[in-house]
């Protein structure tokens, strides 16, 4: 099997790297690197890349005729990316991608070019790192009816609320050491934004429901409004604040969507702490399952990509989400806001008497129902934070008691809304 590997940073050079030390691997055959191509030729790199032939161009190589399968870990959603993946298709060659970027946007088109060109297009790597979620899901999952796909897919947003949460430190400085560690990049914004686990979710929604992707449906919420206080009230009332991506199946279609959400103690997801990547799959007849290990990082992202490759010695062409001509395509939809759920709503109200009073009557006035309350003694500035756990309600009502709450001038801040998640 012959690969060209576009794109020479940690993931790149963790792949040249397993095929140097291939005869420590399982894989069915030989794998042999027809070429690589990456921005620079002369930076230095952890592997010896001396002895392939080098490409300035990705997409020349992805066109060779020595190359059978291209590799690209260039990253991005367009530019030399897709034109590279794109230019391999046609030309006939099975594609193994790392990047979620562009399968996120671009898929329904890049698998329909796959499947003229009767090739592979392959992208495990691209979700979760080294947990094989796509494969389990696309084939032993297929005698699965899928109704949810849910997990904690960004590792440097994990990192960040438990660590804040173990150590009472700031997110600033939390997030300074998730960039010392290499969990997070100079610029976090693709991960603290809750992108990077958009990208994830929606691919995992295509392929769980048979869903025509469409990432422009995709909701999307980060953690950069979480502070240390959402975390500790959160905490003393029975949760774990995660950022949580899902793919729900709901009469109208596909609602995927990423936000901070509340969890329940003994929830299998809010044991999930540090770096790592949890996805849990529903379904009939199956009921639940939870696959979790590492989701970044040079070595199970590469491990990921040569799994993809290995898979090529046998290839079995087939639709690039699993979905076949007779499937039902889901379209992708909004969110609403007749969702009904559990809330965790967090306020500070200002120092004055009958504050307390004017949140709850605004509750209940909006017909929400209060289950838990929690108020601490008045901070630093005066404010006095308060947290409430909701019975089940629609988020719009919710929203209008906030509405209402914010209009009466009784906080300091705009109040904090996250959704309770109760399964176990």
């Amino acid at each position: 099997m012959r690969i060209g590997i576009a794109g020479l940073g940690h993931v790149g050079c963790g792949l040249i790297e397993l095929v140097q030390r291939q005869d420590r691997l399982r894989l069915p055959g030989r794998v042999e690197i027809a070429g690589v191509s990456a921005r620079s030729q002369s930076r230095n790199r952890p592997v010896n890349t001396d002895g392939y032939t080098w490409f300035d161009d990705a997409a020349t190589l992805a066109e060779d005729p020595n190359v059978d399968v291209f590799v690209e870990l260039v990253g991005g959603s367009d530019g030399p990316a897709k034109f590279a993946v794109e230019s391999a298709l046609r030309a006939g060659k099975h594609v193994v991608t790392a990047n979620k970027a562009l399968i996120a946007k671009h898929g329904n088109m890049l698998a329909a070019l796959a499947a003229e060109k009767q090739v592979d297009l392959l992208f495990e790597a691209a979700v979760a790192g080294g947990i094989p979620v796509v494969r389990v899901l696309r084939d032993s999952l297929a005698g699965t009816e899928v109704t949810r796909v849910s997990g904690i897919l960004n590792g440097t947003c994990n990192f960040i609320t438990s660590t804040m949460l173990d150590t009472g430190r700031s997110y600033e400085d939390v997030l300074e050491e998730a960039q010392k560690r290499g969990y997070a990049e100079a610029d976090p914004t693709l991960d603290v934004s809750g992108m990077d686990a958009a990208h994830k979710a929606a691919i995992l929604s295509a392929i769980a429901f048979s869903a025509d992707l469409d990432f422009s449906k995709v909701s999307v919420r980060g953690i950069e409004q979480i502070g240390l206080l959402d975390l500790r009230l959160a905490d003393r009332l029975g949760f774990r604040i995660k950022l949580i991506a899902e793919g729900v199946l709901t009469p109208a279609g596909v609602v995927c969507r990423v936000e901070p959400m509340a969890l329940t103690a003994g929830h299998a997801l809010a044991r999930i702490d540090g770096s790592l990547n949890s996805v849990r799959v529903e379904g009939d007849p199956l009921g639940a399952v939870v696959l979790t290990g590492p989701g970044a990082g040079s070595g199970p992202t590469a491990s990921a990509v040569m799994g993809d490759v290995a898979k090529l010695f046998r290839p079995a062409i087939r639709n690039a989400f699993g979905r076949a001509e007779h499937h039902v395509a889901q379209p992708f939809v909004n969110s609403g806001q007749e969702e009904i759920s559990p809330f965790f709503l967090r306020v500070r109200l200002t120092d004055k008497p009958g504050t307390l009073a004017a949140l709850t009557e605004a509750l209940a006035e909006e017909g929400v129902s209060v289950d838990k309350l929690l108020q601490d003694s008045a901070d630093e500035t005066g404010a006095s934070p308060v947290a409430v756990v909701t019975h089940r309600c629609p988020r719009r009502q919710i929203l209008s008691a906030i509405a209402r709450i914010e209009a009466l001038g009784v906080t300091v801040e705009a109040p904090r809304l996250i959704r309770i998640e109760t399964a176990s």
